[in-house]
């Protein structure tokens, strides 16, 4: 890493609302400048520490995970408006495993404890998770700077003698920054050199990036006015203009720090320093703890006894056919041998514990009612043996990868669910997933346009020129727009805007609570990720890392969908039960019933699950379903591509069509792997292989 520059101050744009680069485009830059390493020190959090991670890696870049820290002047549970809104910052990157670990610890608790319109840390906190870290004194708004800035020379010597006494001598820099034009830098550098020949406190150089081009400083001031809720136009508001937070190359930084060229050289020492990994794809499902009844049985024998008294439960008397016994046997080979025993368990005992308060629990959808498993252990309500439903579409050897039940409960009681979960499992093991809202191309534009002052009215007729298909770019809207192509060409204000919002699409905006996932881990969560609160919200506790990041350490991840139908269904169900003396068990109602099926063909469907929209109530018109597998073939090919096939399917019901299957030669091979034939009134099977979703039952 020899004559070489490390960025150590880097701002994604997990800096909400004021780092604008992505870690991807950070990555691709540090490999364009032929950069060995780069860091990630987003504000008070930690969230694209393993984005950022594995982007580096892709490319062969290594990765220093770390956080710029607000620190709090007192205690950070102090929170006198008069003094603790003032917060200094603080760099600090770990060296070491056990620095990572320190990192989400020191995060978790800044927000958890230490919130005051900022997360904080204090000095109790800071001595007490210190080893593994390199910390440098930050940008001007570090506790030295300030004491640099308040002509307090003697404080900024202590202030880094109580550093190196916490971090240890070698793991205390001071930080240099070239922002010639920013109030109070040059003093600050100035003083920091001295202070480095007289206490031999070493030096590091960086740039305080923001962005990754010079170019994008006007798009990341529209971010920072979109935070802040003002326009471009406002007298004394926030901006960071007046200098250059880009990402510079090794070439530039040196020109820029040539007068102490062991600022440079000590970013890549420290660099060399800090080693990271983390493994990922491993299996850290918490251990079933069994009944203590049933002590004597491992988690395996505990789901093989459970499984066969559910078979016996759900077939009678048939529950000993060779066919039932070998489908069970196989899914508990294969769930052995992926180790998934405890996860099975785990969603067994939750869902058991719901039905058992009067918890209406969905019979089940995605590819979860493939389980027969699953069947047996009252998951799922559906018999993957009568509508044929494959488990290898939900747990495959082939293709390791963690299951995932979707359960549905009444959404007025999903809380109590996850408060079970909560309690069993202990409070720190247990954490609702965290979700990123991102820029979007419409939200892009309007956002841009008032941050540039112009009228909401111009720029709401703006958007609405950009197709309202999900996920579209706005370089594809001006391709296929014609309408906002010509505004674009022809009003130099609409193409600012549009410029502009290009480069804030895709940027991450605010955290947020996903709409049902949960993570349970083995041990406390804090370290695996760091935790926190939602936004207006200091109840709840959500993770840093989002789904994905969580999945991929080998954490398990549960979704808990709270479901408005059920509720709906659980207060009919007691209506019933206090007007008629019923009690009604909806799993007995016959799936024939005549009249049901004349309410679905005049497609008086609304408020059904899934059969309520303009679409799905026209094509039912035309099927006039006679049979629950009418049902099941119609969620199932009203999607984005098998859609196409509904008419053939309806004319092939009414016998005006022979509907064929057009991928013959595709028939032997799905026959001898799955072992079904396909037949040409299953265009059901088609629609499953083809859209790649799982069979429609699971869905209704």
């Amino acid at each position: 890493m020899s004559d070489q520059f490390v960025h150590l101050h880097v701002h994604t744009h997990y800096s909400l609302l004021d780092g604008l680069g992505k870690p991807q485009d950070y990555i691709q830059k540090a490999k364009e400048f032929g950069s060995p390493a780069v860091a990630i020190t987003d504000h008070g959090n930690m969230y694209g520490g393993i984005e950022f991670f594995k982007e580096a890696k892709k490319h062969d870049i290594k990765p220093i995970i770390g956080c710029e820290f607000y620190v709090a002047p007192n205690s950070c549970k102090d929170k006198n408006p008069q003094i603790d809104r003032k917060r200094y910052h603080l760099i600090l990157l770990a060296e070491t495993q056990e620095g990572y670990g320190n990192l989400l610890e020191l995060t978790t608790r800044a927000h958890l404890e230490g919130f005051y319109y900022k997360p904080r840390i204090d000095w109790e906190l800071m001595e007490k998770y210190s080893k593994g870290l390199i910390a440098s004194t930050a940008c001007i708004l570090g506790e030295v700077p300030q004491a640099i800035l308040d002509n307090d020379e003697q404080r900024a010597r202590d202030l880094i003698k109580r550093f190196q006494k916490v971090y240890g001598k070698e793991n205390f820099f001071l930080e240099l920054q070239h922002h010639p034009s920013l109030e109070g830098q040059n003093i600050v550098n100035r003083k920091l050199i001295e202070l480095n020949q007289e206490l031999k406190v070493p030096l590091i150089a960086t740039n305080d990036c923001h962005y990754v081009n010079e170019k994008d400083n006007f798009a990341q001031d529209i971010l920072i006015c979109i935070q802040t809720n003002r326009n471009v136009n406002d007298e004394d508001r926030m901006t960071m203009l007046d200098e250059n937070y880009a990402f510079h190359s090794t070439q530039v930084m040196k020109e820029f720090f040539k007068d102490t060229p062991e600022a440079i050289e000590n970013t890549v020492s420290i660099a060399e320093r800090c080693n990271i990994d983390f493994t990922f794809g491993k299996n850290l499902i918490p251990v079933f703890k069994v009944p203590e009844e049933k002590k004597k049985l491992s988690p395996t024998t505990y789901l093989e006894e459970l499984c066969k008294v559910g078979l016996k439960e759900r077939y009678g008397e048939k529950a000993d056919d060779s066919k039932i016994q070998q489908r069970l046997e196989f899914e508990l080979s294969v769930i052995k041998k992926m180790g998934f025993e405890s996860y099975f368990l785990i969603v067994w005992d939750y869902v058991k514990w719901a039905r058992d308060n009067g918890i209406m629990v969905g019979p089940g959808r995605g590819s979860g009612p493939g389980s027969i498993v699953a069947y047996a252990l009252t998951i799922t309500d559906i018999d993957p043996l009568k509508y044929n439903l494959l488990f290898e579409r939900f747990l495959n050897p082939e293709r390791v990868s963690m299951p995932d039940f979707d359960i549905d409960f009444s959404d007025n009681k999903r809380d109590q669910v996850i408060e079970y979960v909560r309690n069993k499992y202990g409070e720190d093991h247990v954490a609702q997933i965290s979700t990123f809202g991102t820029l979007a191309a419409k939200a892009a534009v309007k956002d841009t346009g008032r941050a540039l002052g112009i009228p909401y009215i111009e720029m709401n007729a703006l958007s609405k020129l950009i197709p309202d298909r999900p996920g579209t770019k706005l370089k594809e809207a001006l391709e296929t727009s014609a309408e906002l192509k010509e505004s674009y060409q022809t009003v130099p204000e609409y193409k600012k805007v549009i410029d502009t919002a290009m480069l804030l699409e895709g940027v991450v905006r605010h955290i947020s609570v996903h709409a049902c996932a949960v993570v349970i881990s083995d041990d406390k969560l804090s370290k695996y990720t760091a935790l926190q609160h939602p936004p207006k919200d200091d109840q709840t506790i959500i993770s840093q890392y989002s789904a994905k990041p969580l999945e991929s350490l080998g954490l398990l991840k549960m979704d808990f969908l709270g479901l408005k139908n059920l509720t709906i269904l659980q207060k009919a169900l007691k209506i019933i039960r206090r007007t008629h003396g019923r009690a009604v068990d909806i799993n007995d109602i016959p799936m024939d019933d005549a009249k049901t099926f004349k309410l679905l063909q005049n497609a008086q469907t609304t408020g059904v699950f899934q059969l309520e929209s303009t679409g799905m109530k026209r094509y039912l018109k035309d099927l006039k379903p006679t049979e629950f597998e009418d049902i099941i073939a119609m969620v199932s090919l009203y999607r984005p591509g098998p859609m196409e096939w509904i008419p053939d399917y309806i004319k092939g019901k009414h016998g005006k069509k022979k509907v064929s299957y057009a991928h013959e030669s595709l028939k032997p091979i799905l026959e001898k792997t799955y072992g079904i034939a396909i037949y040409q009134e299953q265009i059901l099977q088609i629609a499953q292989i083809f859209a790649g979703f799982s069979l429609g039952a699971a869905d209704i």
